[in-house]
């Protein structure tokens, strides 16, 4: 039997209500998992269902390996916890004979071709953007319930924005489908599976028995994520019946473009009079700091979602209170971010546990220098690093051929700017989703060349060539110790103990195309911010920059998220001005590394260190290192440990004077390291 009592007041009354519709409002960090699971445990040991005739979907494979772990831990191990393609596709491969016949069938795992052959047939451009963005509008469609024939009058009744003219898109989809049957048989998509398992419950009443016997019982996680297609399918899976569970979270909508809609969710009230509706609002993840900031910016967003927001209760002990940065230049932003990253190590904190997250992954160039410069493992989530993603790759390979010319300018950044053309580069950003992301990551790569010429005054492609191969080299390879840097959306089911918010400006977030279509699109954007504040636990950074190169004119507005939410006080914020830099305490010039900040003077000023202590501690650290099986710099950064032997401490106080070592460092390897620097004394 399963202990009630390991649930707060909210969750028990969520796992045990009656038996029918159930609606848990399910704020961030509340623990839906825990109490879908407990409810299902109880809906099986109080004899209501068996455990075979449970279905629970998600909609990541991650989310329903977990709700499996979960209730194979609790001893009910044959509940079905699946996506909802996942679930589908076992089922039609069941029921296919049943509706189908003979008909052979097989899974179509790549559109990509047969999109490109019927953009191709109606006259379109059949490069690389142009084919996903179509591909991308099939599926959205088909997900929306929108046929070939509706598409052009129904695409207007949607916030949306069509790659090309309507009438040619639903021409592309139409012969799309088409394709997909062949003499050898019919070809399904993903979509499809959908489409089918809804048609054989609702056209064949067999089917519909047979499948209404198996499962009796319902549960949905993210239900505010559903699109019509998969609310249909949930109405085939339920019939007339009403046992139905769903979670949700409504602040949460954040996949629009896709067609998932929070209406079902609003709604569920609506759609059943006797069903029971719970709120989680108790948040067990994040500090009362980082809750009561997302309550506020929650409350200020518009339209039918604001009177059924949740307002979380932060159940952590109080933490540090979010802080809030305003830097010169996007350089100057990362160069900090990796400073305050380098206290947290300092601090204890684990790198796995600290992640910097943006709106669009074009981004994290930035990021990823700034990271490397500074000694710190990190792994990109939801794409792959900067200098390896395809786009990057192609422009490097442009740039190589244009280097051995001779007929082009001696200015780099123009010879950049004209090569880089032909894979999408424009004077202004485009309007199509899979070309602007191509765009943002091409004007990044422009932008670093910009800065590598400003930097070294006479350079020629050549070097410009060499110094990228450089920053691409010396990134370390990503591993689960490193921090994180990954888009908003990426971040989404995902929590660390210190977040830092990046980048924070006006046509970034919210982002720009959102900004032309309206409200709709920047409640969304509003909602993906409060989206990056709930995934932090204790420390939460939020920063945006003034100006995107060093030296650039400073016309960048932070974002109108921001507004009424950042404290006066906060650096920049309120005045405009960056924080005072630090400067050298040999030469007196400003420091621009966080390795320098560590050390108080830049690298190349004489150091006062004697270079036997510093190897002697360096020795010291790969030993513990080793001993606790975690990269070195985990232990403490090459800069810090220039800084102690520079000082030579004699003490912890002393140790604790030491930029960037914490109480948690001196507790863990204060009386070790003081022993060591004891022999130099």
């Amino acid at each position: 039997m399963i202990n009630l009592e390991e649930l707060d007041p909210d969750q028990r009354v969520a796992a045990t209500a009656p038996r029918g519709p159930v609606c848990i409002l399910a704020g961030a960090g509340t623990g839906k998992t825990r109490t879908i699971t407990y409810r299902i445990a109880h809906l099986v040991d109080s004899g209501f269902v068996g455990q075979h005739r449970v279905l629970a979907v998600t909609f990541t494979n991650r989310a329903a390996g977990e709700m499996r772990d979960r209730l194979t831990q609790m001893g009910i191990g044959a509940v079905q916890a699946r996506t909802f393609h996942a679930a589908a596709l076992r089922q039609l491969r069941y029921f296919w004979p049943q509706v189908a016949g003979d008909l052979p069938w097989r899974l179509l795992d790549n559109k990509f071709p047969l999109v490109g052959r019927a953009t191709r047939s109606v006259g379109l451009e059949s490069s690389t953007d142009n084919v996903r963005d179509l591909l991308g509008e099939i599926e959205w469609a088909k997900a929306t319930l929108i046929t070939p024939e509706s598409y052009p009058e129904r695409v207007g009744a949607f916030d949306r924005t069509p790659p090309f003219d309507p009438a040619k898109v639903a021409e592309v989809y139409r012969r799309y489908e088409d394709s997909k049957t062949t003499e050898e048989g019919m070809l399904l998509d993903f979509d499809d599976l959908l489409l089918h398992v809804a048609g054989a419950l609702e056209n064949a009443p067999a089917v519909a028995e047979e499948f209404h016997q198996q499962y009796r019982s319902f549960v949905v996680d993210e239900y505010q994520d559903v699109t019509p297609l998969q609310q249909r399918v949930l109405e085939a899976w339920l019939g007339e019946r009403d046992d139905l569970t769903v979670v949700g979270d409504a602040n949460q909508t954040i996949y629009s473009f896709t067609g998932a809609t929070p209406e079902y969710l609003l709604n569920f009230s609506r759609t059943y009079e006797n069903a029971t509706v719970v709120k989680l609002q108790r948040d067990y993840r994040s500090t009362p700091q980082v809750t009561d900031l997302a309550n506020t910016v929650i409350a200020k967003a518009s339209g039918r979602m604001a009177g059924t927001r949740l307002e979380l209760q932060g159940m952590r002990a109080p933490g540090p209170e979010p802080q809030f940065h305003t830097y010169d230049d996007e350089p100057t932003e990362a160069r900090e971010v990796a400073g305050q990253i380098l206290t947290l190590l300092n601090d204890g904190v684990p790198a796995s546990e600290i992640a910097v997250l943006y709106r669009i992954n074009a981004q994290s160039q930035a990021f990823e220098t700034a990271l490397a410069d500074a000694g710190i493992v990190y792994q990109v989530k939801g794409g792959e690093g900067f200098f390896y993603r395809p786009e990057i790759r192609q422009a490097v390979t442009e740039l190589t051929k244009a280097s051995r010319r001779n007929d082009l300018p001696d200015d780099p950044v123009a010879i950049a700017r004209a090569a880089l053309v032909p894979l999408g580069f424009s004077a202004n950003e485009p309007e199509g989703a899979q070309a602007r992301e191509r765009w943002q990551s091409l004007n990044a790569l422009v932008e670093l060349v910009e800065e590598i010429v400003r930097g070294t005054p006479g350079i020629d492609l050549l070097g410009v060539l060499a110094s990228l191969r450089q920053r691409a080299e010396s990134k370390q390879p990503p591993t689960m110790q490193g921090v994180t840097l990954a888009s908003l959306h990426a971040a989404k089911g995902l929590e660390w103990d210190a977040v830092f918010l990046v980048g924070l400006v006006d046509n970034t977030l919210p982002i720009s195309h959102a900004i032309k279509a309206g409200d709709h699109q920047i409640e969304e954007e509003r909602r993906l911010f409060y989206v990056g504040i709930t995934r932090a636990r204790e420390h939460l950074h939020l920063s945006h920059a003034l100006a995107r190169q060093e030296g650039g004119r400073k016309s960048r507005k932070s974002s109108r998220f921001l507004e009424g939410i950042a404290p006066a006080s906060a650096s920049a914020v309120a005045s405009g001005r960056a924080d005072r830099p630090k400067r050298c305490s040999v030469c007196g010039k400003p420091l621009n590394t966080p390795g320098e900040k560590v050390l108080g003077r830049h690298e190349e000023c004489p150091s006062g260190a004697d270079e036997k202590v510093f190897e002697t501690l360096r020795s010291w650290r790969a030993d513990v290192a080793k001993e606790e099986n975690v990269p070195a710099y985990i232990i403490f950064s090459d800069a810090t440990l220039m800084a102690v032997a520079e000082a030579l401490p004699a003490n912890e106080n002393e140790l604790l004077g030491v930029s960037g070592i914490g109480p948690v460092k001196v507790e863990r390897y204060g009386g070790d390291l003081l022993g060591v620097l004891h022999q130099f004394r």
